[in-house]
C-alpha cells in the first residue's frame, strides 16, 4: 500500500521528466548488534570474561574496543557509501561493569561508536524506570520503543521515541522500534510503563512514516528471531528487520548456525524482506547489504556476520579507558572462591532446555543454603543462567558473570498442585528458548516435549521424601527456594507471585550463595543425575497430577550409557576455518542437546577398549560407553569433528549409540 500512495504522488513530477531520465537503485549497508549484555571486556570461549592467560594467547572475542575498531573499519571500508549502524537492544545486564555503573560505561561507548538508532531490550527495565532514564538521558542517538507507552506520573515522557528517520545518501530511512511484550514478566519496568501488541505498534509507525513519504523501513526489534521471521517481515511496509532477544547466529557458512544470513521472507507486499540478527555478546558484528528499486522495494540482500575475534584489533583508547573503569572492581572479580575440577555448562541452549550442569549447581546452592528453613525444594529460571565457567580456579568475577542480576533468596510455601502447574508452564516455551525452563534440586520431574505446550507436557513428579523419593502429592504445601524475581511472577511464575504463603523475598543475594556453596565444596566436580528427563514421545507414564508409586531405580543399558557431563566441554564457539574443506567445531552431542533421560555410565576412559585405533576413512564397531564425541577425539584428534561422523551415519541417533553399530568413519579430507 505504502508503494501505491507514494507512486501516486510522483507521478505527476515523473511524467515530467525528459525521456532519458531514470531513478537509481539505492544500496545500503548496515552493521547492527543486538544483546550487548554488559560484554565491556571480550569473551572466552565459554562466553565469561576472559582472563589475562586468555588475553595473552589471543583466545578473547568481542569486547568494546575490538566492537569499536570493527565499526571503524567497516566505516573507513564503506567510505562514500550509505551506511547505518543499529543496535537490537539488550546492552544492559551481564558483567560486573553494569553492576557498578548501571549503563552508563554501555551509553558511553555507544556514543563513541555513533549509533544511528538503538531500540530498548527488555534488560534495559532491570533497574526500573531510574535504569532506563540513565540511557535515555545521556544516549545521544534516538532510543526507540513504539511499544512502549509511559502514562502521566513516568519519567520517562517522550524521551522514548517510537521510531525516527535518517538521511543517508539524499535517501530518507525510517527506522521503529520495538521490544517484547513480556517486558513486565522478565524484567521490572515498574507501574507506569505498559507495554502494547508489537505488532499493533509497527504498523501504527509505518503508516506514519509512509504519510511521511518515507519509502524504506527499516523494523529495529527486541522480541526474537522466529517472531522476527514469522510476524514482523510480514507486516505490510516493513522492508528491512534488524533483530536482536533471542541471541540467535545466522551464517551462510557455519553449520552451528540457526538459519542464513540475511533469512529472506515473503513480506505482504509482496517482496522478499531480509530478517537478520548478530548473536550476542559482541562476538559478532552484522553486516548487512540491501539494494532498494526506484520505489523503495528490496530487490536484493546479502552479508553475513563479521566474527570479532583476535584478527580485529582492540581500540588502545578505548582498552586504558576500560581499564580505568575496571579499577574499583578488579580486586573484587580476581578473588578466588574455589576451584571447578571440569569445565560448567552454563550455556542458553541447554539451561532452557533440559537438565545443565550449572543449573544443578546453582539449584544446589540455594537449597543448601535454605534447608535450615524447612525447604526442600529449590527452582532456578535457566534464563537467569548467563555463562558457563571452564575448569580451574573460579574468581567471584566468573561467579558474576553467571548471575548478573542481582537477585536475592526468595522463600515461600506452595500447594503441590499449584508447584506442579508452575513447572508445567516452566516447560510451555521450550521451542523459542525463553528463560522460564525451571532447573531444580530436591525434586525430579520427566517431560515430553513433543506434547502441545500446556498440554500436560509433565509426565511425572518425585520430591525428596526422608531421604527417598516420592510422587509429589498435590494437596500437600511445600517450603520452596527461588531467586526473588522468579518468586514475584518472573519468567511467567505467576502462581508463585498469586498463591505463595509465607513469602519472603530479601535472603542474601544469590551469586554470594553460589559462591559460598562452591568454596565450601571445593574442588567441586559438576555431574547431571537424571533430575530432569525427557520422555521419549508416546510412552506412558502416570499422570504428573496423581500420586503414583515411586518406579524402581533404571538401570543404565549398554545401548543407552551416555558421557557424564563433566567429560564434555560446552560448545565451542570458534567459526570454522574458510578453506573449501574445513569442517565446523560445534558442540559435542552430549550434555549440549540431549534427548533421552540421564543415564549414568562408566568414565570413557574405562570404557572405551581400542578406541585409539580408530582410524579416518575406516569403520568403528560401537562399545559400551561410546560417544561421538570420543570417536572423533580417536579419529581426528578433534571431538568438536563428531557431525562429520554423523552424516556419514544417516539415522544415526547421538545420544542412543547401540552397541555392535557399526559406523563409517570419514577420512581426514
Amino acid at each position: 500500500m505504502k508503494k501505491l500512495t507514494l507512486l501516486a504522488a510522483l507521478s505527476t513530477s515523473i511524467l515530467g521528466l525528459s525521456a532519458g531520465a531514470s531513478w537509481a537503485d539505492y544500496t545500503l549497508n548496515i552493521l547492527h548488534i543486538n544483546d550487548w549484555h554488559s560484554r565491556i571486556e571480550g569473551n572466552n570461549k565459554y562466553e565469561s570474561t576472559c582472563s589475562q592467560e586468555e588475553k595473552d594467547k589471543g583466545e578473547c572475542i568481542g569486547g568494546a574496543a575490538r566492537l569499536v575498531t570493527a565499526i571503524r573499519q567497516q566505516r573507513e571500508a564503506l567510505n562514500g557509501q550509505n551506511v547505518l549502524v543499529l543496535d537490537a537492544g539488550d546492552n544492559y545486564q551481564g558483567s560486573l561493569f553494569f553492576q557498578t555503573y548501571h549503563g552508563d560505561v554501555e551509553t558511553e561507548f555507544s556514543n563513541l561508536i555513533k549509533f544511528d538508532a538503538m531500540t530498548v531490550g527488555n534488560h534495559e527495565f532491570d533497574d526500573g524506570e531510574d535504569g532506563l532514564m540513565r540511557l535515555l538521558d545521556k544516549a545521544q542517538f534516538p532510543v526507540l520503543g513504539a511499544n512502549v507507552k509511559p502514562n502521566a506520573q513516568s519519567k520517562v515522557g517522550d524521551k522514548l521515541k517510537p521510531s525516527t528517520v535518517v538521511e543517508i545518501g539524499g535517501q530518507k530511512i525510517g527506522i521503529v522500534g520495538i521490544v517484547t511484550t513480556d517486558t513486565p514478566d522478565v524484567a521490572t519496568p515498574g507501574p507506569n510503563l505498559a507495554f502494547e501488541d508489537d505488532v499493533e505498534a509497527v504498523k501504527r509507525e509505518v503508516k506514519a512514516l509512509t504519510d511521511q513519504g518515507v519509502n524504506k523501513i527499516v523494523a529495529l526489534t527486541h522480541v526474537g528471531y522466529v517472531r522476527d521471521r514469522d510476524t514482523i517481515a510480514k507486516i505490510p511496509g516493513v522492508d528491512v528487520v534488524v533483530g536482536g532477544h533471542s541471541h540467535t547466529f545466522l551464517s551462510n557458512t557455519d553449520d552451528k548456525a540457526e538459519g542464513p544470513y540475511p533469512t529472506m521472507v515473503d513480506g505482504a507486499d509482496g517482496q522478499k524482506v531480509p530478517v537478520v540478527t548478530a548473536a550476542s555478546y559482541s562476538k559478532y558484528l552484522g553486516k548487512l547489504t540491501v539494494v532498494f528499486d526506484d520505489n523503495g522495494v528490496p530487490k536484493q540482500a546479502n552479508g553475513d556476520p563479521i566474527y570479532l575475534d583476535k584478527s580485529i584489533p582492540e581500540d588502545e583508547g578505548v582498552l586504558k579507558r576500560v581499564a580505568e573503569l575496571g579499577g574499583p572492581i578488579e580486586e573484587l572479580k580476581n578473588k578466588q572462591v574455589g576451584e571447578f575440577t571440569a569445565a560448567v555448562d552454563g550455556s542458553r541452549e541447554t539451561c532452557r532446555a533440559q537438565e545443565c550442569a550449572m543449573g544443578n549447581l546453582i539449584a544446589d546452592a540455594i537449597l543448601d543454603r535454605t534447608k535450615d528453613q524447612g525447604v526442600t525444594i529449590a527452582l532456578q529460571n535457566g534464563g537467569g543462567i548467563r555463562a558457563s565457567i571452564d575448569s580451574g580456579p573460579v574468581t567471584m568475577g566468573e561467579v558474576l558473570t553467571v548471575l548478573p542480576f542481582q537477585n536475592t533468596i526468595a522463600t515461600f510455601q506452595l500447594s503441590g498442585k499449584d508447584l506442579r502447574d508452575s513447572l508445567e508452564a516452566g516447560l510451555s516455551e521450550i521451542e523459542e528458548g525463553k528463560g522460564k525452563f525451571p532447573q531444580v534440586a530436591g525434586i525430579k520431574y520427566t517431560f515430553d516435549k513433543s506434547v502441545a505446550p500446556n498440554g500436560g507436557r509433565l509426565k511425572s513428579i518425585e520430591v525428596k521424601d526422608g531421604g527417598a523419593w516420592a510422587a509429589l502429592d498435590p494437596a500437600k504445601t511445600y517450603t520452596i527456594a527461588t531467586n526473588n524475581f522468579v518468586r514475584t511472577g518472573g519468567d511467567g511464575y505467576k502462581l508463585f507471585a498469586d498463591k505463595a504463603e509465607n513469602a519472603y523475598d530479601f535472603g542474601p543475594s544469590l551469586e554470594q550463595v553460589l559462591a559460598d556453596y562452591i568454596t565450601a565444596h571445593s574442588p567441586y566436580t559438576p555431574a547431571l543425575d537424571g533430575r530432569i528427563t525427557l520422555a521419549q514421545a508416546g510412552t506412558t507414564q502416570a499422570p504428573a497430577s496423581e500420586p503414583a508409586a515411586t518406579p524402581a531405580p533404571s538401570q543404565p543399558t549398554a545401548a543407552e550409557t551416555t558421557t557424564p557431563a563433566p567429560t564434555t566441554p560446552p560448545a565451542d564457539l570458534t567459526p570454522p576455518s574458510s578453506g573449501p574443506s574445513a569442517e565446523p567445531s560445534a558442540t559435542p552431542p552430549p550434555a549440549a542437546t540431549t534427548t533421552e533421560p540421564a543415564q549414568p555410565s562408566q568414565s570413557s576412559a574405562t570404557t572405551e577398549p581400542g578406541s585409539s585405533s580408530i582410524t579416518a576413512g575406516g569403520t568403528h564397531t560401537i562399545v559400551q560407553g561410546d560417544t561421538l564425541w570420543d570417536i572423533a577425539e580417536a579419529a581426528y584428534g578433534d571431538g568438536t569433528q563428531w557431525r562429520r561422523i554423523q552424516r556419514a551415519n544417516p539415522g544415526l541417533q547421538v545420544h542412543r549409540l547401540f552397541v555392535g553399530t557399526e559406523l563409517q568413519i570419514p577420512g581426514r579430507n
